[in-house]
């Protein structure tokens, strides 16, 4: 980031008011009248309401549209361990995202406290006020058994965006790039460079969706995640498997697809040029892929590819993701965010890449064109269409699969 770029950000951040977010009035408050029923004595109505039939707080309060983004700041971007505090910056954006994309209110709520029981002790204490919760930027292995612990004791969504949201964006994409290369999910060999929340949880996602476990080799910093190792998780033994490879070099020799979520410059060129025929490299680090996708297409000339970065073509964000995931949850009052929902966002996500383009989008992005293909496999960020697109299918989905209050969306929030 550049001085200027750094002095801006500052600037965006302080002025003309500290923060990037604030509360608004939802009812009139002009007349005497307005503030009886506001509070008292109007309000104790629906307090009476709600103490007989708690999932009343649906119909009478913000529950069933507000969403609670909570960190402890143990993996805040690629700042790593910034703490509680230093994290409100970014959970205050990932808030300004669900009220631009959904129109989902957000409290963000910055938890200290470094040991897991107290953090999800926290986090139950307050889920009443929520109708659905978004954990963020919560290190690995902690973060899976924090969310465990909190899909298991709550009765309403419960989201690790870093494994979930990204999962899904990946999968996505992954399901259209395997498509144009004219490979199937069930029989293509995959190595996954990052074995932390998005690696675990999108091998996960791909496996429900039919990808063969034992066709996946997915490697941390010791390298691949073998049988025989004995330094593992429970999460990363999952995906331990009988295999002579030992290094990136080994997995990638005849490798059918790449997912990246490690750091830069780790795929080197001859392992790219050691993959099957026509291969998808998926080079997530941001802001520096794995492998640059100038090298990439110079030492393949058959491949399709993602990054993380907004300045080359398909950018797997998880903006594309989570709000409209969320939405379509909260419209159902749902009680999780299940697999069938993920597979559901997953399919929609890829199924509106096929179709065409708005003018609106190619005029956002300063673009004559864009077609599904190898340059196109997901939607952009700023498609009008996920709107409503994403939250009825999560929305249908939930319904289906049997954890929605509701049979049909709600269109008043």
């Amino acid at each position: 980031m550049t001085d200027e770029l750094k002095d801006a950000a500052l600037e965006y951040h302080r002025l003309p008011r500290p923060g990037k977010l604030a509360i608004e009035v939802t009812k009139p408050t002009v007349t005497q009248r307005d503030l009886s029923l506001a509070y008292s004595p109007g309000v104790a109505e629906p307090v009476r309401r709600i103490a007989e039939e708690p999932e009343r707080a649906y119909h009478y309060t913000a529950k069933g549209n507000l969403v609670g983004v909570i960190s402890d700041g143990s993996a805040v971007l690629g700042l790593g361990n910034v703490g509680a505090l230093a994290s409100k910056p970014v959970m205050e954006g990932k808030a300004v995202l669900f009220k631009r994309f959904a129109n989902i209110d957000v409290f963000d709520i910055e938890v200290d406290a470094e040991d897991t029981a107290a953090f999800v002790d926290t986090v139950r204490r307050i889920a009443p006020t929520f109708g659905g919760i978004n954990l963020e930027d919560i290190g690995a292995p902690r973060c899976f058994e924090i969310e465990d612990a909190l899909r298991e004791q709550l009765d309403i969504p419960v989201f690790h965006d870093d494994q979930h949201g990204t999962a899904i964006i990946i999968a996505a994409g992954l399901e259209n790039a395997l498509k144009i290369q004219g490979k199937h999910l069930s029989e293509a060999r995959i190595v996954c460079l990052g074995a932390g929340a998005a690696g675990i949880a999108s091998m996960n996602l791909l496996v429900g969706m039919g990808a063969k476990r034992e066709n996946i080799l997915m490697l941390d910093r010791g390298g691949v995640i073998h049988a025989g190792r004995e330094d593992l998780n429970r999460y990363k033994a999952d995906f331990a498997v009988a295999t002579e490879a030992r290094t990136l070099a080994d997995a990638c020799e005849g490798a059918d697809v790449f997912v990246g979520l490690s750091g830069p410059g780790l795929l080197k060129p001859e392992m790219l040029a050691a993959m099957a025929e026509r291969p998808v490299v998926f080079a997530l680090s941001n802001p520096d892929p794995e492998i640059h996708p100038d090298r990439a297409h110079a030492t393949r000339d058959d491949l399709v590819m993602a990054t993380g970065r907004s300045d080359y073509p398909n950018q797997v964000n998880n903006v594309l993701g989570f709000p409209y995931i969320f939405r379509g949850a909260l419209d159902v009052e749902a009680r999780s965010i299940n697999m069938p929902m993920q597979i559901a966002c997953v399919h929609a996500l890829a199924g509106l890449a096929h179709e065409p383009v708005p003018g609106e989008v190619l005029r956002a992005y300063d673009i004559d064109h864009l077609e599904f293909g190898p340059g196109y496999i997901i939607p952009t960020p700023l498609d009008p269409r996920l709107i409503e697109r994403i939250p009825e299918a999560v929305a249908r989905a939930a319904v289906e699969s049997g954890v929605a209050r509701l049979d049909h969306r709600r269109r008043d929030l």
